[in-house]
């Protein structure tokens, strides 16, 4: 281990009952697969996953931040691969009534997806473990997960202030 970081954040939109997801194609880190919007921090972000996100959801979708509402960081997880930690900042948010969202971006297609079919899409192995213990746990709280990666899913602990 050289030390090699890779910084990275989504975010996940939610309208009623569907969930917004990417189609990402391209990308220098996964597979084509479905994820949420998101990208890696630029150097003036480093201390600021929120900017990143914002900056991410303009750059994919358009969106600005008062076209959602209740932001919140909800999930930070770590993942060793290919000789480096990945580092994932998740979001969540509701879209605003009235605000629209295109379904295309130069980083694949969107789609609103209903979220008792979220996990049958194919995705990255934190996303998705990340996803599950959302609808499972984090979705009824307002608490801070950390995660940590595992071959057979990722372990996850509030992530208290004290």
């Amino acid at each position: 281990m050289d030390g090699k970081l890779r910084l990275m954040t989504a975010v996940y939109i939610t309208r009623g009952e569907d969930m917004l997801l990417l189609y990402r194609v391209g990308s220098r880190v996964v597979a084509p697969s479905w994820c949420g919007v998101g990208g890696h921090f630029e150097k003036d972000e480093l201390g600021d996953a929120r900017a990143c996100v914002l900056r991410e959801l303009g750059e994919e979708t358009g969106l600005r931040e008062v076209d959602l509402v209740g932001l919140r960081m909800r999930y930070v997880t770590l993942r060793f691969k290919r000789g480096e930690i990945r580092q994932n900042h998740y979001f969540f948010a509701e879209l605003r009534p009235g605000a629209d969202v295109p379904l295309s971006s130069g980083e694949g297609r969107l789609e609103w997806v209903p979220m008792h079919d979220v996990l049958k899409r194919d995705m990255p192995h934190t996303a998705w473990y990340m996803l599950e213990h959302y609808f499972k746990e984090g979705r009824h709280t307002d608490t801070l997960y950390a995660g940590a990666t595992v071959e057979g899913g990722v372990v996850f602990t509030p992530l208290e202030e004290f």
